[in-house]
Order: C-alpha cells, then sequence, then structure tokens
C-alpha cells in the first residue's frame, strides 16, 4: 500500500478551520502549521505506513494548465501572505516526519500523485489517496481507495460510480461536459452534471457522443434537442474542459518505491521545527515514540 497524500487540501482546511492563536516565532501566524503537522502526527501514528508521500500545489498561475486556458483557476483568489508562508513551512513539517515531499512550478499536486500511483501500480501496490478533491477519483484501479480522511469517508471504484454514475476512467470526460466551476473549467454551457451523466451513461466517453450527436434527441431526456444543440455549439469547449480536467500521469520525477518509504522522523528537525514555530514539546515526545514502535 502506497499512501499519497493531497498535502495543500489538508492545510488550507487547518488554516480555515482552526483559531488563529497559534504565532511563530517570528510573531506570525502559524494555525496551518499546526493543523498540518497534527494531521499528519496523526496519520503516522494510526497507520504507520510503510510507503507514503506528500504532494503540494505551487503551480496555482504557472501549471502548464494556465498556458492551455489562460482562465483556468482564475477565479481563485491568491492565498493571503500569512497563509503563503505556512505553506512553505509545511514542506518542512513532512521533512521533519520522514514524509517525503513533492512540489512543481509546471504540474499540480494531482499530477504529482497521479504519476505516483501509476508508478505504484507498476510496482506491484495498491493507492490510497488522502484527499477531499473530488478530481483525484478519475485515478482509483481496482483495489485503490480515495480517502477523506478529516470526515473518514472512502470511495472504491464501485463507490465512484455510485457517486457520480460514471467510472472513475470518465470523471474526466464527466467534467468536459459540465464543467466546474472550482477549478473555472468552462465545459459546456447548460448542461449540468446530472444531464452530463445521462449522456455519458448513454454514449460512454465524448469521442462517442460526439460521433452520435444525432442520436442525442432521441435520448429519454428533459429537453433533448436542445441539448444535442448545446453540445454543438461548445463543441471545442467540452474537449477543452476534459484536457483540463484531466489528471496527468507520467511527470518526470522520482518515483522509485525506496524514495517512498516512510523514514520515521528526524528528531533534531522536529525540536528545530517546534522551537521556530513555538510549539509545544508535545511533538518531540510523539515522534520518539513513533520511532521506537
Amino acid at each position: 500500500m502506497i499512501y499519497l497524500i493531497d498535502a495543500s487540501v489538508y492545510i488550507f482546511r487547518a488554516y480555515y478551520s482552526l483559531p488563529d492563536t497559534f504565532y511563530d516565532a517570528d510573531g506570525d501566524p502559524a494555525h496551518a502549521v499546526y493543523g498540518f503537522a497534527s494531521f499528519l502526527m496523526e496519520f503516522l501514528e494510526r497507520h504507520s505506513p510503510a510507503h507514503v508521500a506528500a504532494c503540494f500545489d505551487e503551480s496555482l498561475t504557472t501549471s502548464y494548465r494556465n498556458e492551455i486556458y489562460a482562465d483556468y483557476k482564475a477565479n481563485r483568489d491568491p492565498p493571503p501572505p500569512d497563509l503563503k508562508k505556512q505553506l512553505k513551512i509545511c514542506r518542512d513539517v513532512t521533512d521533519a516526519f520522514g514524509v517525503v515531499g513533492f512540489a512543481s512550478d509546471t504540474y499540480e499536486a494531482d499530477d504529482l500523485i497521479g504519476t505516483l500511483a501509476r508508478a505504484g501500480r507498476e510496482q506491484g501496490k495498491t493507492i490510497t489517496i488522502m484527499t477531499r478533491d473530488k478530481d483525484l477519483t478519475q485515478l482509483l484501479r481496482d483495489k485503490d481507495t480515495w480517502w477523506d480522511y478529516a470526515a473518514n469517508k472512502k470511495l472504491d471504484r464501485k463507490g465512484v460510480q455510485e457517486k457520480f454514475g460514471v467510472t472513475p476512467e470518465h470523471i474526466a470526460d464527466l467534467f468536459g461536459l459540465a464543467g466546474d466551476s472550482v477549478d473555472n473549467i468552462p465545459g459546456v454551457r447548460g448542461v449540468g452534471p446530472k444531464t452530463a451523466t445521462v449522456l455519458l451513461q448513454a454514449f460512454g466517453d465524448l469521442e462517442t457522443l460526439y460521433e452520435n450527436l444525432a442520436e442525442v434527441p432521441k435520448l429519454k431526456l428533459r429537453g433533448a434537442k436542445g441539448v444535442r444543440d448545446k453540445l454543438e455549439r461548445d463543441r471545442k469547449a467540452a474537449f477543452l474542459s476534459r484536457e483540463l480536467a484531466r489528471i496527468v500521469c507520467d511527470v518526470d520525477m522520482d518515483t522509485r518505491l525506496d524514495n517512498l518509504t516512510w523514514r520515521g522522523p528526524d528528531l533534531d528537525a522536529v525540536d528545530a521545527l517546534c522551537e521556530r514555530m513555538n510549539f509545544s514539546k508535545r511533538f518531540r515526545i510523539r515522534a520518539e515514540k513513533l520511532l521506537n514502535t
């Protein structure tokens, strides 16, 4: 089993859910770092993973997707300055806790996770993706798990199909039609998730759908003829949106299994982190216990 952590999700969650009562040695807010460190330590204590990696987003405006579509994620405000500082420090948290971290200014965390997942399967491992991001459900294959750790909700391939109406392989097709307001992916104007699901259940994927547009008005779908016209009008947007939503699984990165081996905490690094962030020695005590189990 390889655990792949969508780190930025848990950092943002801590930043917006914890009270701003933690300050580092410089007097700057530290609650996101504290929340992420607490989450990661708890996970390591409970599961002692043999193989684990944390992937970070550092390409909000520099992703290759922005070159394809300039408005990709343009609806998002940049993170506040204090959060930007904490995001960088969270890379030090993973290092101190012995978890390998990955980031790129070209590829998103999703792509790094996708690449590690593909390589892990090729090395005979099943994958657990720790995230709250529904986009990552497209990566699930047999025996893999999508895990919202905070809510303790899990999905396997069957669960994805029951929840979204399509298999993981066709999640990107679903976004191609319905778009995604979170990432500012346009989709086909006037086609929502329910209609998109009906279309994909009938035709399978975008290619087959567009090869059979004449059949759309025959579907048991309210305003089916109008749907056909919308699909024709926004054909280019549909395929662009799928490309934006599809996770890359061949990023040039170190995917060797031994590179993902959990090393255990570095006590000196944990001490330095606690001093820098004004954290109590509780993390040091817990790190020592991890090394002794």
